[in-house]
């Protein structure tokens, strides 16, 4: 799947939309229960053999995350965040340690099993959109229902309510090329919460829109967080980072701060606004 890869760059664009209200991001979606444990890492490490070099990208990471939770992962270039998402969106397997997404293991998971999990619980959310350009935007916010064996017309009609949700109801048949950057981001967003995921991943997702824009594509993410969707965002961005009701901060591999963590346990559940590379399996654009 070429060129699909954490942290690329997009271009910035107008703001032309306002965001839809709570209600109708509520109608799209059922609610999921909070408090219950749906991301837990203990004592996990990740190691590459680069050349002659062993290279620890993970090093004794502990964290458990509350279903309902909002939370940054914050860290520089090189700091492990893009391997930690990694783990968290079922895309690679510890080295050591136990990670546990919805209760169960990916130690020993199948790349089938992995990308059943992945498909069932992690919504992605890119910072380049990846919207194929040969379809709709419709067409785009349909494919991962059809890859999990979805009627076609059962997911035309819930791809529509995702866009109608995310205030795109005009742009149902307009291709990729005919949107703003706030515009494709949302549909981006319909595309990754269409399935109901429990988790949304999102790297970098204001990473190069204007500061308005980003403003606005945020304010989403609160308002899907508000439903119970557990929202990840990973950012090297420090005033983005902060103001989430709880901040990850990682580096050369370990946690330095997790700001709302408890020893086997979540932080606070996030009602807040917000302000790596590893290939992504097409049927996983969720």
């Amino acid at each position: 799947m070429e060129g699909r890869e954490w942290g690329c760059r997009l271009k910035e664009d107008r703001v032309d939309d306002k965001v839809p209200s709570d209600s109708s991001i509520e109608s799209a979606a059922d609610p999921v229960s909070p408090r219950e444990i749906c991301i837990r890492m203990e004592n996990v490490t990740k190691e590459y053999q680069v050349a002659d070099v062993q290279v620890r990208a993970l090093q004794g990471v502990s964290f458990s995350v509350q279903q309902g939770e909002y939370i940054t992962i914050m860290g520089p270039s090189g700091s492990g965040k893009s391997t930690l998402m990694n783990m968290i969106g079922c895309l690679d397997r510890p080295t050591s340690g136990v990670v546990e997404i919805g209760g169960k293991s990916t130690a020993s998971m199948s790349e089938k099993e992995l990308a059943f999990l992945r498909n069932k619980t992690v919504g992605f959310v890119f910072q380049q959109y990846f919207l194929l350009p040969s379809m709709t935007i419709l067409e785009n916010v349909m494919l991962p229902l059809r890859y999990q064996g979805i009627h076609r017309k059962e997911a035309r009609r819930q791809a529509e309510g995702a866009l109608v949700a995310m205030g795109l109801q005009d742009r149902l048949h307009h291709t990729p090329a005919e949107l703003s950057g706030g515009q494709k981001q949302r549909a981006a967003i319909a595309r990754a919460t269409v399935t109901q995921p429990k988790i949304i991943l999102a790297d970098e997702p204001t990473g190069a829109l204007d500061s308005a824009t980003g403003r606005l594509v945020l304010e989403l993410f609160s308002q899907i967080n508000r439903q119970g969707t557990t929202v990840i965002i990973v950012t090297h961005d420090p005033k983005i980072g902060c103001q989430a009701p709880r901040q990850i901060s990682i580096l050369d591999g370990r946690i330095q701060q997790d700001s709302g963590g408890l020893p086997g346990g979540g932080g606070s559940l996030g009602q807040n606004q917000l302000g790596g590379a590893s290939k992504i399996p097409e049927e996983d654009l969720a």
